[in-house]
């Protein structure tokens, strides 16, 4: 036997495609076998499984199990939950990897898989050789054996552990994501007041778009924290690994700024230590992580690849724009908004101000959204090369870290290739929009140098 994926759903971090086209039942049982042939090879036997609330993730992890233990390998069903209490079970169950079916944030119709063996993401050139692999049909034999764990109550008690704060009046938004049940049985742990909407797991997501990092989706919980006058509202995407977060005025909460706000807790527990964020968060983030004593460190976008740099500078806290937040303090280095939430709630409570103080203590910058500018696949790693070359020559102040990132008088803007799509991704921040509009302008030239033409609704 051997397998062929399209090739489209073999991703940075992750497989994911639409059901019933790029991603189908056979796709699933194929990913099954070839991951336990990849298990025994590192001597893992037992691996945990779960899956989102999207309305195929059923049929897929069916064809997964089936896969797995056709392989040869033991697996153990948590059931249905967000991605990061699979990552939790992987600590906590005595399990050597965890698979998850789920389709994160995208729209109703994608799905996917998220893979974790011996301890590490699976990710990258890792994911590229389990296709090479499917394709060879290099798969293990034997009889595996399926056995469902309910670790729904150790989870939340994990969460919930050591927690001091607070009792805060606080609305919550699960997005009708498979966070929702677990959320209903947190609030109840905690102290305070809390107003929960869309926790009914539904894949067709009825109310809005599980991905609260883009502002129209927090609409339902601005209006729920207006309505009930709630001290702060917290929102979850899809499978519950990225969090979104308004004030009690109703103000978006970047992550960025929810980092500044994590990372002065931290930091009062672990003074001196690194703290990394992505090369798309701003400097008032990077600036005030050394003004609090920490050791601020940039680096390259993408959760695989922080929780890898965690791993080697031994950071207490990383986190991304995107509202991945990873705590190592305290908890297992993995990204979870919920329990980035009791951390959000905690860090409130030791600063002795409200969450709109904070947020109009925060220094004013004026920043563009997320640009986009669409590219072929080769070209975009090219264009980023050729502007970082022409910068560098011109003596401009350049951090290649991830794509280019500019520092002039007025602030600074940024020029990557996305991982995951065919787009240039730009991004500016200034003191104000005079300054924003230089900025763009820098991006524009840069662009335009290497034949991109601006379009109008980049900007």
């Amino acid at each position: 036997m051997a397998h062929t994926f399209n090739p489209t759903i073999l991703r940075e971090y992750d497989i994911r495609g639409i059901v019933g086209g790029t991603l189908t039942e056979a796709d699933g049982y194929a990913l099954g076998r070839t991951y336990a042939a990849l298990a025994r090879d590192e001597d893992a036997r037992r691996i945990a499984v779960g899956r989102d609330g999207r309305t195929h993730s059923g049929m897929l992890e069916a064809a997964l199990i089936r896969g797995l233990i056709e392989g040869g390998v033991d697996a153990v069903q948590i059931g249905m939950g967000p991605s990061p209490m699979l990552y939790f079970a992987t600590h906590y169950l005595d399990v050597d990897g965890g698979l998850q079916v789920t389709g994160s944030h995208n729209p109703a119709d994608y799905n996917g898989f998220k893979l974790l063996l011996k301890g590490r993401s699976v990710f990258g050139q890792e994911i590229q050789s389990i296709g090479q692999r499917a394709a060879r049909g290099d798969w293990s034999s034997g009889n595996g054996t399926v056995e469902e764990v309910d670790i729904r109550e150790a989870y939340v008690d994990r969460l919930v552990e050591g927690f001091s704060g607070n009792p805060f009046r606080i609305g919550w938004d699960a997005g009708n994501g498979a966070a929702g049940p677990i959320l209903d049985m947190l609030v109840e742990r905690l102290p305070g007041q809390h107003h929960v909407i869309f926790s009914e797991v539904d894949g067709n997501f009825p109310n809005h778009h599980p991905d609260p990092t883009v502002e129209k989706n927090l609409a339902d919980l601005k209006a729920l924290v207006a309505r009930e006058r709630l001290d702060f509202g917290i929102a979850f995407d899809g499978d519950g690994d990225r969090i979104g977060a308004v004030d009690g005025q109703g103000r978006v909460i970047w992550g960025d700024q929810l980092m500044l706000i994590l990372a002065e807790a931290v930091l009062r527990d672990c003074p001196g230590e690194t703290i990394i964020a992505d090369v798309k968060a701003s400097q008032v983030l990077f600036d005030g992580i050394a003004r609090l004593g920490g050791r601020p460190l940039m680096w390259k976008t993408g959760h695989s690849l922080i929780k890898s740099k965690m791993k080697e500078t031994g950071a207490p806290l990383a986190g991304e724009m995107s509202g991945h937040v990873f705590f190592k303090h305290r908890w297992y280095g993995f990204d979870d908004a919920l329990y980035a939430a009791v951390r959000l709630i905690e860090a409130v409570s030791a600063s002795g101000k409200s969450l709109t103080e904070l947020m109009d203590a925060m220094p004013k910058t004026t920043a563009t959204p997320e640009m986009r500018f669409p590219v072929e696949e080769p070209r975009k790693f090219a264009i980023v090369d050729e502007v970082r070359e022409r910068l560098s020559a011109g003596g401009a102040t350049v951090d290649a870290t991830d794509g280019v990132r500019v520092s002039t008088a007025d602030g600074w803007w940024l020029l990557r290739a996305s991982n995951t799509q065919d787009v240039l991704v730009a991004r500016a921040e200034a003191k104000d929009e005079a300054g924003v509009e230089r900025l763009v302008g820098q991006i524009d030239e840069q662009l335009a140098k290497s034949g991109v033409k601006r379009s109008e609704d980049a900007h």
